[in-house]
């Protein structure tokens, strides 16, 4: 059933640090005292929840029944805007235990209540995650350390970042203390602190995806585009492989890169055909698996 009333909101909860993890709320509204299962949608490295088409998708699967809550990490960079880099400082900060944490303050606001829509009835007995790139590496630690998910589909999703960083990264981060990415969209260069570095060796068995997949026991979907020249499609393979579940699958879009066609900004009426598909199989595999 596709639901074509949606209620969209827009909210933050804070961390420890005080710091916001802003969201988008995108939920049905029936008439009827249904409720609807809850999927996360996580962004990735240099990402954010505004980017491209994004948006798009997320009002795209709640209408196939399901609250969907975009978020951005705190340490994202992006500032009180939706779209620019205001907070180079904070990215410069981030690191995959602050991301995987901000996780599950996000889940435990939305059972508590503190995200809601009165608009709309979540069930949040039943939650799935879905994330791209760095943000379905983070998906798939977060499947294996909060037991409130129970399906997952992750988008081009980077295997193991202990293996992907460059030698000349770990250089910069051991001689210098930092490293520099420029953005290829906006021409910025973004600093990141040896902490990603250190953060991701020394909590490597909580936080590397490759290692956390095997614990899985949950539907879990590993979608990935053939034509990836920035996270190789092996690296959804390995999941595949290694993820201890008896209902998982790979697949793969042909002609697809790391965004599936898309780009940002996006103003186009449709998705570009590689996009929808992910979109399509996206909704297909939680409309099968979180009810």
């Amino acid at each position: 059933m596709e639901y074509n009333n949606l209620s969209i909101s827009s909210g933050e909860i804070l961390t420890e640090e005080e710091l916001p993890i802003k969201y988008d709320l995108y939920s049905p509204i029936s008439g009827t005292a249904k409720s609807f299962p809850v999927i996360i949608f996580l962004h990735g490295f240099k990402g954010f929840k505004d980017w491209g088409p994004f948006p798009d998708a997320c009002e795209d699967i709640a209408r196939q029944g399901f609250g969907v809550i975009a978020i951005n990490f705190s340490h994202n960079g992006i500032g009180n805007g939706r779209t620019k880099y205001e907070r180079l400082d904070l990215f410069q900060k981030s690191t995959l235990s602050k991301d995987l944490n901000e996780v599950g303050l996000v889940i435990r606001a939305l059972q508590q209540g503190e995200i809601n829509d009165s608009h709309s009835n979540l069930n949040t007995d039943l939650m799935g995650i879905v994330g791209h790139s760095r943000g379905g590496h983070t998906a798939v630690a977060a499947a294996a350390e909060y037991e409130s998910i129970q399906c997952l589909v992750t988008w081009a999703a980077v295997s193991d970042y202990l293996a992907r960083f460059s030698d000349q990264e770990i250089k910069d981060w051991e001689e210098k203390g930092f490293t520099e990415y420029k953005n290829s969209r906006t021409n910025q260069i973004m600093r990141v602190d040896r902490d990603w570095w250190d953060d991701t060796k020394e909590n490597a068995d909580r936080l590397i995806a490759l290692k956390r997949v095997e614990e899985l026991v949950i539907p879990s979907l590993f979608i990935h585009g053939r034509d990836d020249q920035d996270v190789a499609q092996s690296n959804s393979e390995k999941l595949e492989i290694a993820c201890g579940s008896k209902e998982k699958e790979l697949r793969l879009i042909a002609k697809a890169g790391h965004t599936f066609g898309a780009s940002h900004p996006f103003e186009d009426e449709f998705f570009p055909p590689q996009f929808k598909e992910l979109v399509d199989q996206t909704g297909a595999w939680f409309r099968q698996y979180l009810k």
